[in-house]
């Protein structure tokens, strides 16, 4: 797998995850208050994600030839939280301890407390604003700060990265558009494993080439890596599954 596609893969996948629960809200939005003021809540929390990257990205191009060792561990370690947190969710819903995400009820619930807060302005709707800019907002920044540790390789790589989130961006709101209705054919959980395992392994890594550990295998010591977090995940899977109660699994899927 080439540096390139080491970070658009998995920026790719997390946004599309990430922009899809996103896409919920703002559809609930859009179909209870109109969609003038929620369009423009997108386009203002896409400006502030940018306005992110760009500030936080520029100084990771231009001083990337000056990283020292305790960078690649401080980044390693970013990487391993961020991988392991979505791992851990993804295993516990896949065992049944969590509900699966839901983005119809999802839809449902968001629709419902719109409805609540009575009807839209003729003009300017905040409410609609805020919704939406909040959504896109607080569902980019964990893709942002995925985006920016995965283009801290250096290189294209965070070209790459902001490449493959914008790429998510448009083929989440081209289905969104076309369907008009919530993406819940999406298999987010699935996408979550996969994320989380992937940024795992470069957690591990690159922490590891910050401590100078020499992979004796170079980067074909990712797929041992990304084997082994899978192996362990799919066992703690089945682990986990076996000593929850039945009763717990299926309140989960309920809730």
């Amino acid at each position: 797998m080439s540096g390139l596609m080491i970070a658009a893969l998995p920026a790719f996948l997390a946004s599309v995850v990430e922009w899809t629960e996103a896409f919920t809200i703002v559809l609930a939005v859009g179909n209870t208050r109109g969609w003038r003021s929620p369009i423009w809540g997108v386009v203002g929390g896409l400006a502030t994600l940018g306005i992110i990257v760009g500030v936080f990205g520029t100084p990771l191009v231009i001083f990337h030839d000056q990283v020292t060792q305790t960078f690649h561990i401080v980044i390693g370690i970013v990487l391993l939280l961020f991988g392991m947190r979505w791992l851990r969710k993804a295993i516990l819903r896949f065992a049944g301890i969590i509900a699966i995400h839901d983005e119809e009820l999802i839809y449902q619930r968001e629709v419902a407390e719109l409805r609540a807060r009575g009807l839209r302005p003729r003009a300017w709707d905040q409410i609609g604003f805020w919704f939406s800019y909040k959504a896109v907002l607080l569902e980019g920044l964990e893709v942002a700060f995925i985006v920016l540790a995965l283009g801290a390789q250096g290189g294209s790589a965070l070209q790459a990265a902001v490449l493959g989130a914008l790429a998510a961006f448009i083929v989440v709101l081209g289905a969104g558009a076309a369907l008009h209705k919530p993406l819940a054919f999406v298999p987010e959980n699935f996408m979550k494993f996969v994320v989380g395992a992937m940024l795992t392994t470069f957690g591990i890594f690159w922490g590891s080439e910050g401590l100078l550990i020499n992979w004796r295998l170079g980067d074909a010591m990712l797929l041992v890596i990304l084997a082994g977090v899978c192996v362990t995940s799919f066992i703690g899977v089945r682990m986990l599954a076996a000593i929850a109660p039945q009763g717990a699994r299926v309140a989960a899927r309920n809730i």
